[in-house]
């Protein structure tokens, strides 16, 4: 048995922790990561996400392009030129991940071309238990659900409507109890299929933080193995919310840790990210020359 922080682990996540730099410390600092931005749509609206396309942001939901899969062999390429380091394929967005199959499409063709490298995906979860089997099917090793409460009354303070698989728009509670529903399916689900999971949780100070403990004691039951609590970036409709404090962030983390091995070295990704995150590398303005768009089609 494997063991990173308060969790053991069988030695099937072995490889996982040793070389992908969102799971362990270690490999924060040797391994790299590329983030290839495939996904355009998203089907959840949280009011905390404003998604966008510059060269600048370094937050989630931001991109210098969007890419077609049949582009991502070339910039991978690219890729390993600047960061040789480079480990794993994820993808993050800008939006989610399952809201559109680009994503699976890239992985499949990233499993033909570098097999070696290991693949990994963000998403609200929504979809995730409809595409598990197509996931394990293209080599996803593990997957990160963002959780923001297991409460509905709680999530509904900050989800502002959800897309259902049949192109209904959700709010309030029924929107809430979508989501949450969709995601402990998912995440049971894919723990079941040997993928591990990690939960990410947005900190946000007067909403959840005094719930992201029962976030992390819910979802361990369910199967997933780490959990990463991002502070809150003030922006959208949750701008007048000051992000919490060092102390609080503190704090939580150690309710939720008692639960799931806390992750500490969160850097706010970019859907475009590409290097060693925590030797500060942000190598997406090298790896990206093309002029930033705001949309495609891809037919």
């Amino acid at each position: 048995m494997a063991e990173v922080g308060t969790q053991k682990y069988d030695d099937h996540f072995d490889h996982l922790f040793k070389n992908h730099p969102c799971l362990s410390k270690e490999a924060h600092y040797t391994s790299g990561r590329i983030h290839l931005p495939v996904s355009p749509n998203c089907n959840i609206q949280c009011k905390f996400c404003k998604r966008g396309f510059n060269k600048s942001d370094i937050r989630p939901g931001v991109s210098s392009l969007l890419l077609r899969p049949e582009e991502t062999p070339d910039i991978l390429e690219k890729a390993l030129s600047l960061c040789p380091e480079l480990k794993v394929v994820g993808i993050a967005g800008p939006g989610d991940t399952l809201a559109t199959d680009y994503a699976l499409e890239t992985f499949e063709v990233i499993r033909k071309t570098h097999p070696e490298l290991l693949s990994c995906l963000s998403t609200n979860g929504l979809r995730l238990y409809d595409k598990l089997d197509r996931l394990k099917e293209v080599g996803v090793n593990s997957i990160t659900v963002t959780v923001n409460a297991v409460d509905p009354y709680i999530l509904t303070e900050i989800v502002a409507y959800v897309i259902d698989e049949n192109g209904n728009k959700l709010v309030g509670i029924e929107a809430a109890n979508k989501l949450i529903n969709a995601q402990m399916k998912g995440i049971k689900r894919a723990a079941e299929l040997g993928i591990l999971v990690k939960i990410n949780s947005v900190l946000i100070p007067g909403i959840n933080d005094e719930h992201i403990k029962d976030i992390a004691k819910v979802t361990r039951e369910l199967g997933a193995r780490i959990l990463n609590i991002i502070p809150l970036i003030p922006q959208y409709e949750l701008s007048h919310i000051k992000a919490p404090s060092c102390s609080l962030l503190e704090k939580v983390r150690g309710e939720a840790g008692a639960y799931l091995d806390v992750f500490r070295h969160c850097k706010h990704c970019r859907a475009d990210a590409c290097g060693i995150p925590g030797k500060g590398q942000s190598l997406h303005k090298e790896l990206y020359d093309k002029e930033v768009v705001e949309t495609f089609s891809h037919g």
